[in-house]
């Protein structure tokens, strides 16, 4: 006995079913959307060094160097202080307001970098 063809708008109706049940099991497995504004620590560097968001971004940075680094905040109090990040480990921060945000290794204290939220 042969299966009847399916009916284009029954098709349409299955494929869109199979496409939610996959974006769904992405998304509980912690697959990322659309990437927010990053910043690679690499070379004993930041990169970019300066970084323009509008506010509500969440910058994430990302250690590719062999050696731990942090992302600190040079204000008093510290806005935000990472743990020392191992090579591949990511840290980010979510900026709500508008403002200059500016930053270092507290490891590596020449390293620099500002984070402008417009």
């Amino acid at each position: 006995m042969q299966a009847k063809p399916m009916r284009p708008r029954r098709r349409f109706v299955a494929a869109l079913a199979v496409a939610g049940l996959l974006l769904a099991s992405e998304a509980k497995a912690g697959t990322p959307g659309v990437a927010g504004p990053t910043v690679t620590v690499d070379n004993f560097s930041f990169s970019p060094e300066t970084i323009t968001v509008p506010a509500g971004s969440t910058v994430t940075w990302t250690n590719r160097d062999d050696i731990p680094h942090t992302v600190t905040s040079a204000d008093d109090p510290k806005a935000f202080k990472s743990p020392p990040l191992d090579t591949d480990d990511k840290f980010s921060v979510a900026f709500a307001k508008p403002g200059i945000y500016r930053y270092f290794c507290s490891l590596h204290p020449h390293m620099q970098g500002t984070v402008m939220v417009q």
